[in-house]
């Protein structure tokens, strides 16, 4: 082979040489947090027959640990029909169709054109188309037939900056995703709890409402008997009608929450809703995960999704650099041209041609540099919204944590206090039918058992949304769900285990 002969395949292989480099930062996951705890000296085991457990998986479907069937049967319902979860696959599936068509890039365009034409060339002129000079015919008809190939070599990596960049738009797409599953099935939970609360709240007042209709009757009697005064009796009819007075802003919260549960299952409020909630029905878990800092940040979608937009603006810095540098645009056609389409692929009617262009920025008034110095800038934004995605995520299990060991307390203190108070209520009750104790004794007595009774539901509800809250903020199983898994961007199915979820 001539030294000419050589030159081509050994241009080829620089170009290839050079398209297997990518200019810009190579992205690195960030380092997890290094700390063991998510308080200065360690947690307490929480009281009252809760466990705190250190690296305990959570189920995809943790809800059922509540074991109530209604929860699960909401759950399920609205994981099919919720529209935010169908706006949220819908984005996923236009981010991943946006990374196919830019590794498009990576193959040449090759475009066919057929082009008949009829035409009419001026009789006067001085010098006449050729099949005038021939025939003195005016008229003729052109046939072209052609194939056009154009090919950028991906030289210095710009085009996958793009691609990784994109891909990395999905997967924050994906994390979305799972972010709105979570969210959505701590929501029904959240208020499921809220409906049972209401409801333990309104049964509470209402029992209460009884037992003061039953004392005002009793003395009612006794001032007609001229036993007490009539003052006391006005009093108790006070008390009665605040007690009433209760109950509509507590069945107003109760249909308000109603409402929201339809929606949340994706139907309207009108439509009826066969499910309720009660306290009683919904089973405290006992044993609470708890993940180390280092695992927390591979299970938040949250987290997740900000460390896919720093790997994201990682990739858009090489973009930019890749901007500023030259270009290679590689183009070649071929095709063939007739007056007669019997003839268009005879000899002598064919053309082709083989370019290459070079294009280096030389003047842009700035442009590409300061959109290079825009991509490092937004990096370091991205960098900082990760850290504080981190921080966030830390700071909520943590949070959850001291308010299970807190509503532990609270639940105990709160359930001795009911005790005692509907106890003293009964004794006092007695001791004014018998004439024993003045009114004021029983009135104090049952505001007393009221206040202590709402404040054990209150409390039984807030440990339960407290351990909802635990599960939601440690990142709720996603990757165990079966119900719901995806693809990632390369079409890797989504499910079971972390090794699969970070495969690239």
């Amino acid at each position: 082979m001539t030294r000419a002969g050589l030159r081509v395949p050994a241009a080829a292989l620089a170009v290839l040489g050079l398209a297997g480099c990518a200019v810009g930062p190579d992205f690195h996951r960030p380092p997890a947090p290094p700390t063991l705890s998510y308080a200065p000296s360690g947690l307490a085991q929480p009281a009252n027959a809760q466990t705190f457990v250190s690296g305990l998986d959570i189920p995809g479907d943790w809800w059922t640990l509540f074991h109530n069937q209604a929860l699960d049967r909401l759950v399920r319902r609205a994981l099919q029909a919720n529209p935010t979860l169908t706006a949220a696959q819908a984005a996923l599936r236009q981010a991943r169709e946006t990374v196919y068509a830019q590794e498009g890039s990576f193959f040449p365009d090759l475009s066919a054109t057929f082009e008949p034409s009829r035409n009419k060339t001026a009789t006067r002129s001085v010098s006449p188309a050729s099949g005038l000079a021939l025939n003195g015919n005016p008229y003729y008809g052109l046939i072209t037939a052609q194939l056009a190939v154009s090919y950028t070599p991906d030289v210095f990596g710009g085009n996958r900056r793009q691609v990784e960049s994109l891909v990395a738009q999905a997967e924050q797409q994906r994390f979305q995703l799972e972010a709105t599953y979570l969210t959505l099935t701590s929501n029904l939970v959240a208020a499921a709890i809220n409906e049972a609360s209401l409801r333990a709240q309104l049964v509470a007042t209402r029992q209460i409402i009884v037992a003061e209709t039953e004392l005002l009757a009793v003395l009612r009697k006794q001032y007609a008997a001229g036993q007490i005064a009539e003052v006391d009796a006005l009093a108790q009819e006070a008390a009665l009608a605040q007690a009433q007075a209760a109950l509509p802003p507590l069945q107003r919260q109760l249909d308000v929450q109603r409402d929201a549960i339809a929606v949340l299952i994706g139907s309207r409020p009108d439509e009826p809703l066969p499910e309720t909630f009660a306290l009683n029905e919904i089973v405290m878990p006992r044993a609470l995960p708890v993940s180390l800092p280092a695992a927390l940040v591979t299970q938040r979608p949250d987290v997740r999704q900000a460390e896919e937009v720093l790997h994201s603006a990682s990739a858009l810095v090489g973009v930019a650099i890749a901007n500023r540098l030259p270009s290679l645009t590689l183009t070649a056609s071929g095709g063939s041209q007739s007056n007669f389409f019997n003839q268009l692929f005879a000899r002598g009617n064919g053309f082709w041609s083989i370019a290459a262009a070079v294009t280096q920025p030389v003047f842009d008034g700035g442009t590409l540099l300061h959109r290079a110095r825009g991509a490092r800038a937004a990096l370091e934004q991205a960098e900082a919204q990760y850290r504080s995605a981190t921080l966030t995520a830390l700071q909520n299990v943590a949070d959850a944590l001291h308010a299970l060991q807190a509503d532990a307390d609270t639940l105990a203190a709160a359930e001795r206090a009911e005790h005692a108070a509907t106890e003293g209520l009964q004794i006092v009750r007695l001791q004014v039918q018998l004439g024993q104790a003045a009114y004021l004794g029983i009135l104090n007595a049952q505001q007393t058992a009221l206040q202590a009774r709402l404040t054990e539901v209150q409390a039984t509800a807030g440990r339960l949304a407290d351990t909802a809250a635990l599960f939601q903020a440690l990142g709720g199983g996603w990757w165990h769900r079966q119900d719901a898994g995806v693809d990632d961007v390369r079409g890797n199915r989504v499910l079971g285990v972390l090794g699969v979820v970070d495969k690239r």
